[in-house]
């Protein structure tokens, strides 16, 4: 769908002696919190690859970043704690969700694993549309 706007300051163009024109954009087709972002914290990599590994194959998410060395510092069973972590950032779609949540649950080490998700409101839409057709493609068995 295209939308034609008219940029046009008739009376700034007659004293600059300016030309109207017509600038067309693609309308966006991306529905607001379509797609999400999780966030699940992990003590390494060894365990980080493997979780990322089964989200994706499971088809829970369509890319799953590790973001090496961050520095965790938290209240656990009445103790500051501070350790070093790594954070998996997960892009899938808002449905799976309780499904990647489940999946984190039962795969994690952590008696409490952190999964926390944000809704996407607009982004790259050949992007945003890669995570939609990944996640909702059937698992394929190796």
């Amino acid at each position: 769908m295209k939308s034609n706007i008219l940029i046009c300051g008739c009376f700034m163009s007659s004293l600059i002696g300016g030309v109207c024109r017509s600038v067309t954009r693609m309308a966006s087709s991306y529905v607001s919190g379509t797609h999400s972002m999780a966030f699940v914290t992990v003590p390494d990599m060894t365990v980080g690859k493997k979780l990322a590994h089964g989200i994706v194959q499971q088809r829970l998410a369509a890319c799953v970043n590790i973001i090496p060395s961050v520095t965790s510092v938290y209240e656990w069973e009445g103790e500051v704690n501070e350790d070093p972590e790594l954070i998996l950032m997960i892009k899938t779609s808002t449905e799976k969700i309780p499904d990647l949540s489940k999946y984190v649950r039962e795969n994690h080490p952590y008696d409490c694993a952190e999964v926390i998700s944000s809704k996407i409101d607009d982004g790259n839409e050949p992007y945003l549309k890669w995570i939609g057709d990944t996640v909702n493609s059937p698992v394929t068995k190796k």
